[in-house]
């Protein structure tokens, strides 16, 4: 599902009509990078909903899996099962899994040492719509086989995490009227503030569009484009409001900002 390299993201480049891409949880990730190790940047396997089942191809390798509760499934030669949250040390041709996510929108899967796979723009970070960085500048699928810069494991001990580090889904969201406030009506920002929104089936690591009730605009929805942060909400000429994520547009016009 999406499955993809990422790391913290390609900084200082959007001048350029490069986007950021990275992590669309940045905590999980530098949690993954520390069980096994590495510096907390490091491109480590990003998947929604469901997780991949991959084999051992190097001598030995450690992963961790931070950004759930799921468990890292070994399947072959042996069945046992490891905590998320917990690094395991493999053997080759071991053969393991990450199950169903149904508690979190994203997590990591890191390896030690992490990825050999060369830096785009200074990142390893997958940008598919662009075709450049990660694995071949594609979402991972069945039969590929991700270079790793480490043969073997080192001897360092493996490690967990025993803090609860999960945040829950029922939070309040914190929201920044942007400086275009002025082009929706006040009735158009009640709705957006209080109305109920769901989570449609577009949705990509680009952006999110809600569903719900229509946010209204005061002077069209047509205006100047300038800068795109992380978390921005754009509402286009349906009313319906996108969420915009790590792989958003450099530049972009009607919206609030958000955080």
């Amino acid at each position: 599902m999406m499955m993809s390299v990422q790391d913290l993201g390609r900084q200082g480049y959007q001048a350029f009509g490069i986007p950021v891409s990275g992590a669309l949880d940045p905590v999980s990730l530098r949690v993954a990078n520390a069980l096994v190790g590495n510096p907390e940047g490091m491109g480590a396997l990003e998947f929604r909903m469901v997780g991949p089942k991959l084999r051992v191809a190097a001598e030995s390798v450690r992963v961790a899996l931070a950004g759930t509760a799921a468990p890292i499934e070994i399947l072959e030669p042996a069945r046992m099962t490891v905590p998320g949250g917990r690094s395991i040390r493999l053997q080759h041709d071991q053969v393991f899994r990450v199950g169903t996510i149904s508690d979190s929108a994203c997590c990591y899967l890191s390896v030690e040492g992490g990825f050999d796979l060369p830096p785009v723009f200074g990142s390893q970070s997958t940008y598919a719509k662009g075709g450049f960085g990660g694995f071949e500048g594609r979402y991972v699928r069945g039969g590929d086989r991700l270079p790793l810069l480490l043969s073997r494991t080192s001897t360092n001990c493996d490690r967990q995490i025993d803090a609860d580090l999960s945040t829950g889904n029922d939070g309040a969201i914190r929201v920044v009227l942007g400086p275009q406030k002025e082009h929706f009506t006040e009735e158009g920002i009640e709705t957006f503030l209080t109305g109920e929104f769901t989570v449609s089936a577009d949705a990509d690591r680009m952006g999110i569009r809600l569903e719900g009730p229509i946010v209204e605009h005061a002077r069209g929805f047509n205006i100047t484009s300038d800068g795109i942060v992380n978390g921005s909400i754009q509402v286009p000429g349906s009313g319906q409001p996108i969420v915009l994520l790590a792989d958003r547009q450099t530049t972009g016009d009607t919206r609030k900002s958000a955080r």
